[in-house]
């Protein structure tokens, strides 16, 4: 087997700074900034998350197990769609690059499937509502995973040096988590403030409207802006032959990449991060809600809290991967962070946890999430900067590039 020293990772030299330095090269803060502004795709998603299971099901009476289903047909939808559309830019070839064009192409479905969602008709039957709840999830998942499949593996692209992908893909964790904040808290406190008739403006049916249009407003000039801003890398990007995309050559790929332990031990250890923190997104709102009695307005304090995690990520997850190793800083930030940040719900349900109307509940309640998000976005910076080396490691054993493939469980 040929040496990775010698083995081509991509086209030859360019007169492009002799393509950044063979691609080792610092990468351009505007295309940082540019490339990072994709992150506001997940943020915004994410921020409207708070009220949609809440919307379908209180506000519009769609039953708990039927939103249940919703959501899990929609991650079937993902679990097929995402390897497919990874394998897909993997492949493709044109002169607009391999990621642009999937990523240009998901700004219909991913706008309309938003704003569709959160602008349903008035006075229909349940029946109804769960048919549209179910019809726009789907197609804004699936506009999600033409945007942000390629737009993760992009981002392994942009550079080889082992650091420097770090730092990039960082910034745009950070980016995507201070995003989370900032429009969450416009979703709560301007979108839903707490009226006479609403103790907690996410039960106010008036607000979804301008959520559905500013929020599909907002999404379709940040995916613009990533699409646009990034495009003079193209040139510079991995180039690969075209190839027929067969399902048989995606499983292949796929079972090769799971046979890799490295590939394998991130894959397990990224889904029970997500099937956590999807529990805490869905039940959260509730919890918050009729658990603990907050207001839209004392909920917003828990995005503040995460604010100063956020801007701490990016230089500790550098330090720690340069003095630890990736897997060691993975673990030790995700163990601690999650036990900080679930500790409070834990102690309410046992009974030693602040009462709803002491002066101490506040403080409690978001001095443990304070602690937390200082070290839990680590994990998010260090996971995207592991999957990159995984893409490097498929290569050297395949002679193949599957960014797109790799990055697929992201989403």
């Amino acid at each position: 087997m040929a040496s990775l020293e010698s083995r081509p990772l991509g086209p030859p030299r360019s007169s492009r700074g002799s393509r950044r330095a063979e691609r080792g090269g610092k990468v351009p803060l505007r295309t940082r900034v540019a490339f990072s502004s994709g992150a506001f795709e997940e943020a915004a998603i994410g921020a409207a998350g708070i009220a949609t299971m809440l919307f379908y099901n209180q506000v519009l009476g769609v039953s708990a197990y039927l939103c249940g289903i919703v959501f899990f047909v929609a991650s079937v939808v993902d679990a097929v769609t995402d390897p497919l559309v990874g394998s897909l830019s993997d492949n493709f070839r044109s002169r607009f690059g391999r990621r642009h064009p999937f990523m240009l192409a998901s700004l219909l479905p991913l706008c309309v499937g938003f704003y569709v969602l959160y602008a349903p008709p008035d006075a229909m039957s349940e029946t109804f509502y769960f048919g549209w709840f179910l019809a726009a999830m789907v197609l804004m998942r699936i506009g999600k995973t033409f945007f942000a499949v390629p737009h993760d593996a992009l981002g392994a692209e942009l550079t080889d040096d082992y650091h420097e992908r770090t730092s990039i893909l960082g910034l745009n964790a950070v980016v995507g988590m201070i995003g989370l904040v900032l429009l969450s808290v416009f979703v709560l406190v301007v979108l839903f403030p707490s009226t006479e008739g609403y103790e907690n403006g996410l039960l106010n049916p008036d607000g979804y409207p301008a959520l559905a249009l500013a929020g599909s407003a907002f999404i379709c000039l940040m995916l613009l802006v990533c699409v646009v801003g990034t495009r003079d890398q193209i040139p510079l990007l991995h180039d690969v032959q075209r190839q027929r995309v067969r399902l048989r050559d995606n499983l292949a790929d796929l079972v090769s990449l799971l046979k890799a332990r490295s590939y394998l031990s991130i894959c397990l250890a990224w889904l029970v991060m997500v099937v956590s923190f999807g529990i805490l997104g869905v039940v959260g709102t509730y919890a918050y809600l009729y658990g603990f009695e907050l207001s839209t307005e004392e909920m917003s304090i828990q995005r503040f809290v995460m604010i100063p995690g956020m801007f701490a990520a990016l230089p500790l997850a550098a330090w720690l991967t340069r003095r630890l190793d990736k897997k060691r800083t993975v673990i030790y930030a995700s163990v601690l962070g999650a036990t900080l940040v679930g500790l409070p719900p834990a102690l309410k349900m046992i009974g030693f946890f602040p009462a709803n109307d002491s002066a101490w509940m506040l403080p409690a309640l978001f001095g443990s999430l304070f602690l937390g998000f200082l070290i839990l976005p680590v994990s998010n910076i260090v996971f995207d900067s592991q999957l990159a080396d995984v893409a490097d490691e498929h290569e050297y054993r395949t002679g193949r590039r599957a960014e797109g493939m790799v990055f697929s469980i992201r989403t």
